[in-house]
């Protein structure tokens, strides 16, 4: 009606339209990151995190079970590089055929060949017990898929670990820290729900932990989950 006041509902019911178009907007964003845009993904990845992209992946490979390495959403293949220095056997799986061509030529130009198979975390094709150590380094919400957790776990070994690089915080107080800081708060990164990942973990099977790794003037966030 005219001269109506708008309502605390109307209020409400924007702010949530104003959240569902910015989460499309991400999917597509990291859709077209990690296909269309591979090109440029380690580029957007330097410059958001100031350059600490590899070394806060490589946070994870503090947390190893054994040799033998699956990479769930191995990306451009800087991961594998350094599995393959600490003498693992790594493995890399990812939907994207651009990253998987990406990961190929990295992996050619350090003479460090892997295999890398396209596929899906939901159905990962390997056999039972195949794996030591399962890495993953800033997923999106497929790691919170609870068909992930079952595949994860059922292509674990006895004793073997999911390890997840699942966020980073800034700790400086300077303007582009701030930013960055607020950008991975908007985009969700900082936000993965760590007590749902828990509980999750816990449901088929796996021993979750948080573990904290200064890398200069930040800090990553690691889940270590443990098959019992």
């Amino acid at each position: 009606m005219i001269g109506e006041t708008p309502s605390e509902h109307d209020g409400v019911s924007c702010w949530g339209d104003m959240r569902r178009l910015w989460r499309a907007f991400l999917q597509l964003f990291f859709r077209l990151l990690y296909n269309q845009l591979a090109w440029s993904y380690d580029l957007v990845a330097w410059l958001v995190s100031r350059g600490h992209w590899k070394a806060w992946g490589r946070t994870t490979l503090h947390h190893l079970a054994g040799p033998v390495v699956l990479e769930l959403g191995h990306g451009p293949g800087h991961l594998i590089v350094g599995l393959q220095e600490r003498n693992a056997r790594p493995v890399g799986i990812d939907l994207s055929p651009r990253m998987g061509r990406q990961a190929q030529s990295q992996l050619q130009n350090a003479s460090r060949p892997a295999p890398l198979v396209r596929g899906r975390a939901q159905a990962l094709p390997f056999p039972d017990l195949t794996f030591d150590t399962i890495v993953s380094t800033f997923p999106t919400d497929f790691i919170l898929d609870p068909a992930t957790l079952r595949a994860v776990t059922r292509t674990l070994r006895g004793g073997g670990r999911l390890v997840v690089a699942v966020g980073a915080r800034f700790e400086g107080e300077g303007l582009i820290s701030a930013f960055l800081s607020w950008l991975y708060e908007v985009t969700g990164q900082n936000r993965l729900g760590l007590d749902e990942l828990d509980h999750r973990m816990a449901q088929v099977g796996l021993s979750p932990r948080i573990v904290r790794h200064r890398v200069n003037h930040t800090t990553v966030l690691v889940v270590v989950a443990e098959k019992r």
